[in-house]
């Protein structure tokens, strides 16, 4: 009786063993795997970075920016004034590195520099450049930050699908919002852009710019507007154009006729259309 009580439980424990050495089994499989997954996913990336090291620097260089942008807004680590520059500088690295990629064959000529000053990647080292030395502003930023975010996305997507399909699938839901949203991103950077014009008057008459950061912004203007690769500032200018024509219609003459004034004015200062080359 006792004999077949102590062999009961003796059984039970050998059978209980024999389930322990089991899980370690597939933990260890399953842990090996991911382990795997996780070196070929760091040695695809690694190679990607080696083979595309300017597309690459130009994607950590937007992230820097995004960071920093956060960073000015909430000034834990660093001054605002400190931050501002920083993004300032890294939008210039940016604009340099694509310049490099568009324009690549330097030389003293018109047409060289025709073709420089028509890159959107100059007109974005200019802005780096109007507004480094003027007092930190939040509205100077937001169009830096866009593009940053715009581009930083698309890429950010290269490189989860060299990783893999099911990967981090946090971030594809994040970066499909981007996209989708890509259309308004853009209307609301071109919209920016106008609204820092008169900006910066402002801060140039109360001294927190340089007297001359006014007209040279005017000039960047005016080249966003001549933009081939981006159309949505010229789009930005004709919404605006038919707003305030409508708001002039609603007003009394007066103020009608002091908006209306003030389309024509904006609308003389606008470079006008080249005409299309003749076809032979």
């Amino acid at each position: 009786m006792s004999s077949s009580t102590e062999d009961s439980p003796h059984h039970e424990s050998g059978a209980d063993g024999d389930d322990v050495r089991e899980e370690p089994s597939s933990t260890s499989e399953g842990q090996e795997r991911k382990t795997q997954t996780t070196q070929n996913a760091s040695s695809k990336l690694l190679h990607h970075f080696q083979t595309n090291r300017i597309d690459s620097a130009l994607w950590a260089l937007r992230l820097l920016v995004i960071v920093l942008t956060i960073s000015y807004i909430l000034p834990i680590f660093a001054t605002q004034k400190s931050v501002f520059s920083k993004v300032l500088l890294a939008n210039a690295a940016i604009s340099a590195l694509r310049l490099h990629q568009r324009v690549p064959a330097f030389s003293f000529s018109r047409e060289f520099l025709g073709r420089l000053f028509a890159e959107d990647s100059c007109h974005y080292m200019m802005y780096s450049l109007i507004f480094f030395n003027i007092i930190p502003n939040l509205l100077v930023l937001v169009p830096v930050v866009l593009y940053a975010v715009l581009h930083a996305s698309s890429y950010s997507l290269k490189l989860l699908d060299l990783i893999g399909q099911n990967s981090w699938w946090g971030a594809r839901f994040i970066i499909s919002i981007v996209e989708f949203q890509a259309a308004n991103i853009l209307k609301v950077t071109a919209f920016t852009e106008i609204f820092i014009m008169p900006l910066a008057i402002v801060l140039a008459f109360i001294s927190h710019a340089g007297l001359m950061t006014p007209i040279i912004y005017y000039h960047y203007l005016v080249m966003r507007y001549s933009s081939r690769r981006n159309p949505y500032p010229r789009t930005a200018f004709a919404e605006l154009r038919i707003a305030f024509e409508a708001l002039a219609a609603r007003s009394p003459p007066i103020v009608g006729k002091v908006i209306r004034s003030g389309i024509g004015f904006v609308t003389r200062l606008a470079p006008q259309p080249q005409p299309a080359p003749a076809q032979q």
